[in-house]
Parts: C-alpha cells; sequence; structure tokens
C-alpha cells in the first residue's frame, strides 16, 4: 500500500470557474474536540470560504463549516469558528506578500485525508472578470463536443 494514502473529502469545484489558480500550498488545520469525526463523514462545507494572514504571521480559515458530531454527547464546538492553519513560516510570509498585492486572495480548493490527519490545499488565486468566465463556459463546451464526436467515431 502507498506510504501517502490520500481520500478526498471536499472539492472547492467553484473556485476553479471564478479565480485564476497561480500557486497551490497544502497545510494542516488545528482541529477541537469530535471535528475530526465530523469532517471524516463529510459533514462539513468550504463553500465561500477564504484564509487570511493575521499581523502575527498565522493563517486563519474563515467560513471553513463543520457540522457538530451527532454522537457528540455534551461536548459541542462551535460551527463557524476560525481554523488555524499549519505552514512553514518561510511560507506564511511569501503568501502574505502575494495577498497584499492587489487581487490575490486565498482560497481552500480541498478538504482530504492523507495519513490520517486532516489536509487543505491552499490556492493563491486571481479574480476572474466576467469576459473569463464566459471564455471558460466556452472552452468547456467545445471540449464537451469534441469528446462525443470522438465517441461516434
Amino acid at each position: 500500500m502507498n506510504s501517502d494514502s490520500i481520500k478526498i473529502i471536499l472539492k472547492n469545484k467553484k473556485a476553479y470557474f471564478e479565480y485564476f489558480i497561480e500557486e497551490k500550498y497544502e497545510a494542516g488545520i488545528v482541529l477541537k474536540g469530535t471535528e475530526i469525526k465530523s469532517i471524516r463523514e463529510g459533514h462539513c462545507s468550504i463553500a465561500d470560504s477564504y484564509a487570511k494572514v493575521t499581523k502575527n504571521n498565522e493563517i486563519y480559515l474563515y467560513g471553513f463549516l463543520v457540522q457538530e458530531y451527532k454522537n457528540s454527547g455534551y461536548i459541542k464546538h462551535d460551527v463557524s469558528r476560525p481554523k488555524k492553519l499549519l505552514l512553514h513560516k518561510k511560507e506564511i510570509i511569501k503568501i502574505g506578500r502575494k495577498i497584499n498585492q492587489a487581487g490575490y486572495t486565498l482560497i481552500p480548493l480541498s478538504i482530504y485525508l492523507k495519513n490520517q490527519l486532516v489536509k487543505v490545499e491552499l490556492g493563491l488565486a486571481k479574480g476572474k472578470k466576467l469576459y473569463d468566465k464566459r471564455e471558460t463556459i466556452k472552452k468547456k463546451d467545445i471540449d464537451r463536443m469534441m469528446s462525443r464526436k470522438l465517441k461516434y467515431r
């Protein structure tokens, strides 16, 4: 068996449509209590979530919703609390410099388990304009038509 067993839990499909992804980073997430069990069951959402670099060079993920674990008993966690991300200090400083440039943001692309640890793939992204989105849709339609024609040949 592979030493790096990866199980994808969530993918942010909307991110590739809304943004140009320039760089990708892998980060660990600091979780509390029953959050890990809830994530393993897939009871979480990264829609409309983003990451920010704080003044003391830490990265937090905002808008990442982890629903309460159904068998948690009396121990509960805050569903929408910001989660701290674990990256090397040099990476955080590099990301911080890029985000300060106009138009860049840090968004989660996917949540997955890697060797039983929850990881998030972050993308350094720049927003697309409306005409870029139309171009993306047009390209997908052309690719779909080409694959249909090749399928019937």
